[in-house]
């Protein structure tokens, strides 16, 4: 990495996200690692660097953030451990914080069945549970070992215990003799030097036989160790110095232990570091609303509402640029602070954590190139102490620029040719950039240089930008408009400011006239330009209204046709009900007529008979009035002539044609369905104009009795397209004419099919009671297709 390279680094602000970054991560290895990054320019490590946060992103989502607050870098302890070194409680902790974070997070994804791109990762740690139990069993904190470290340490510590009570015992009696008490400055007792005294008053030191241990600050107290305590007093000290040596000896043999699994203990801290920093991008990403970009060598760059990432969210304007698919270079002009070194910045520094792995906030779609150096001279370097102006400092950097340069790398300039002469700044800057181009470099530029607008709009391959400004309210809206020269609005803010006319119009008079006709080209088209971009606007908006409008009128016509179908299926129920009630009538009333036929024939009790007849007709005549009233009306057009004698009518009620054979004088109709005959109301029934049952050319053959029966009633139906319920109505109706019509079998078709319709056909056949007995069809008569029913 060249100096200039690293130097761009720091002007296109990487540091300051790489310090973003860190925040992020969750431990001191992490927070390193992610300081430390630098861009990569292969095209597929970076795609899988982007991958990698975007599958962190997604188990952030489903599951959480996972912890790394423990893991520490412990190499150096290892490598000394190794050597038969020992380590203090503090590095012991630290090596069983790595194991502990690495058997949680290889358990953050162990129930996960979704495959991502970092399962390597998490399938690479070795979590030691034995290990790290036995570290945090022995280890209580960095100053403390467990009494259960060892069993020579309980002991140890067993008879410290019992001895120290001895002790406190003896000095007890001491300082509650009367004999001593006056010596002492307090009764109590304390400890110096690891051994128990009291403390005497410094004019009765010698009343009290012992050894002096320490002084107060004021020399008023002496801390004395009586002789009756000092045999114990050195017992003690041994039983400490035991418990010392056993402390030196577990954490040995612990440090022993690690160093024997060194390898898979540094590896499994290089792995969560990586994983640390992986999950810090992802948050980061999550923090800065981004999304990954799509990646390229060939130099295409289309970034959509991108927003610099150090700008606060509230108030950065997101831009939309492009560069590299029909042009290789962009001249950004316009007025000072009004966006154009932002727009520099947000194209080189968004390509850079692309590179590092980053995802960027920009919209979805967003396609960024991989780049061998991005070279940027952004800022005045002057200098006093080396003699540098801001066009020397500029030059320095650009003389770099063209040393560096090809076609591997995207070079950013701002106020280039600026700080020297008008005229040979912008000749300067035009053959730098044309330099550059040659060189195969991608350019964006930013200045203030009327002859290098020109130079964009007669040079193929470049093209102009601004950055748009307001000048009604004398601010920027930081909006990058391509394909649109800026202006300075020099003139236009000073007025608004309050300058003077009279100096303004002289100021006018001094501008070449070139020059003033370019800037009154410049602002036709940036007015042209703002009622096209008004106009687009309110097309858009009328778009989104018709989309919206759509959609609204698609999810009626769905809830509408859900509503139909729940409806339907309503009074499919509703009409399977009131014909079983039906069914249950008939059968009903096909019973009370043979019992009042043998009641007939048996009594001569017509009271009882009539009763039971008028009971009967009461039933029939609910069950006809429940299924009349399910049955939905339909909407018919109005007939268009009167009623005559050989129309073909539906009587409403039962569903039924009819033919009318006579008109009474009173309007009532006579007809005839079937072999019935029967008087109906003219509103009772409707006239179907294009029936006519007498159609047919010639004279209708007569028949008698048995004969006109048979020829009346058809001797097979035909129920194939139905659904079950629909057939099971039409095969009722059909099996109850026929019955009327003294046929002894008929003939059922319903098809072979999936056997649904045969089933239910046959379910019905076994419930009505008229059915003497059915079977399938045989050779000749359709076979499976039908079913042949025989009456009783």
């Amino acid at each position: 990495m060249s100096e200039l390279y690293e130097k761009s680094l720091q002007k296109l602000e990487l540091p300051q996200v790489l310090q973003l970054l860190s925040a992020c991560a969750g431990s001191v290895g992490g927070k390193e690692a992610c300081l430390q990054l630098v861009p990569t320019t292969d095209l597929e490590e970076v795609e899988l660097l982007l991958a990698q946060t975007t599958a962190a992103s997604d188990l952030c989502a489903r599951k959480g953030n996972p912890v790394f607050g423990d893991v520490t870098d412990v190499s150096a302890s290892l490598e000394r451990a190794e050597r038969g070194g020992t380590l203090q409680p503090k590095e012991l902790l630290r090596i069983a914080g790595i194991l502990r974070c690495a058997r949680t997070t290889q358990g953050y994804v162990s129930e996960d069945d979704v495959k991502t791109v970092l399962d390597s990762l998490f399938h690479a740690l070795t979590p030691n549970k034995y290990l790290e139990d036995k570290i945090f069993g022995a280890i209580l904190s960095e100053e403390e070992i467990a009494d259960t470290a060892s069993t020579a340490l309980a002991d140890i510590r067993r008879h410290m215990r019992i001895q120290s009570g001895k002790i406190r015992d003896s000095l007890q009696k001491v300082i509650s003799s009367p004999a001593y008490s006056k010596f002492l400055r307090e009764p109590i007792i304390t400890i110096r030097q690891g051994r128990y005294v009291v403390p005497v008053k410094s004019e009765c030191k010698n009343d009290v036989p012992g050894l002096v241990h320490d002084v107060s600050a004021s020399g008023s107290t002496y801390f004395v160790e009586p002789m009756s305590a000092v045999n114990a007093n050195n017992a003690l000290r041994e039983l400490k110095l035991k418990e010392k040596k056993e402390i030196e000896r577990i954490l040995a043999e612990l440090s022993a232990e690690a160093a024997g699994y060194r390898e898979a203990i540094n590896l499994d801290y290089q792995m969560l570091v990586q994983l640390d920093v992986i999950f810090a991008k992802a948050k980061l990403a999550y923090q800065m609303r981004a999304g990954a970009p799509i990646m390229n060598d060939q130099g295409r760059v289309e970034l959509c509402k991108a927003r610099h990432p150090l700008i606060d969210p509230k108030t950065v304007v997101p831009i939309t640029v492009r560069l590299g698919s029909d042009f290789d270079t962009m001249i950004i002009t316009g007025p000072n602070t009004g966006g154009k070194t932002v727009t520099l910045k947000t194209i080189g520094l968004l390509t850079l954590m692309a590179e590092c792995g980053l995802h960027i906030p920009a919209g979805d779609g967003s396609v960024l190139s991989t780049f061998d150096a991005i070279l940027a001279d952004i800022g005045d370097e002057q200098s006093i102490a080396q003699s540098l102006s801001t066009f020397s400092s500029h030059m320095r950097t650009i003389v770099d620029v063209a040393a560096q340069c090809d076609d591997r790398t995207l070079v950013l300039f701002d106020e280039l040719g600026a700080g020297t002469d008008p005229a040979e700044g912008a000749a300067l800057a035009t053959a730098i950039i044309e330099f550059c181009r040659k060189m195969g470099s991608h350019v964006v530029a930013t200045t203030h240089y009327a002859e290098l607008k020109l130079y964009a709009m007669r040079t193929k391959g470049v093209i102009n930008a601004s950055c748009e400004f307001d000048v009604e309210t004398l601010r920027p809206t930081y909006r990058l408009l391509i394909g649109i020269p800026g202006k300075s609005n020099a003139f236009a803010i000073s007025r608004k400011l309050g300058l003077a006319e009279e100096i303004l119009k002289e100021a006018d008079d001094l501008v070449d006239k070139s020059d003033k006709d370019f800037e009154d080209v410049l602002a036709q088209l940036e007015q042209q330009r703002q009622q096209m971009e008004s106009a687009r606007q309110e097309a858009e908006r009328l778009r989104q209204e018709t989309a919206k409008i759509k959609q609204q009128s698609e999810e009626y016509h769905v809830q509408l046709r859900r509503e139909k179908e729940k409806a339907m299926e309503s009074a499919r129920r509703e009409a399977q009900h009131i014909i079983e009630e039906a069914r249950a009538a008939a059968n009903i009333a096909s019973e009370e007529l043979k019992a009042m036929k043998k009641q007939l024939q048996d009594s001569a009790d017509t009271t009882g008979l009539n009763q039971r007849q008028a009971d009967l007709r009461r039933n029939l005549n609910e069950v006809e009035e429940k299924l009349h009233a399910a049955q939905p009306q339909r909407e018919r057009p109005k007939p268009s002539r009167g009623i005559l004698v050989g129309d073909t009518v539906e009587l409403l009620k039962l569903g039924t044609k009819a033919s009318v054979i006579a008109i009474n004088k009173d309007g009532t109709l006579q007809l005839q369905a079937g072999i019935l005959k029967m008087t109906a109301a003219q509103d009772e029934v409707y006239l179907l104009e294009n029936e006519n049952p007498y159609k047919e050319k010639g004279p209708r053959p007569k028949h008698s009795g048995r004969e006109m029966k048979l020829s009346a009633m058809p001797t097979e139906v035909d129920l194939r397209g139905m659904d079950a319920i629909e057939a099971v109505c039409v095969l009722e109706r059909y099996l109850d004419e026929a019955m009327r019509a003294n046929l002894t079998q008929v003939r059922i078709i319903h098809g072979k099919g999936t056997g649904t319709l045969r089933a239910a056909v046959q379910q019905a056949l076994k419930k009505n009671k008229f059915v003497k007995q059915f079977r399938l069809g045989q050779y000749g008569e359709g076979e499976d297709g039908v079913t042949i029913a025989e009456f009783r």
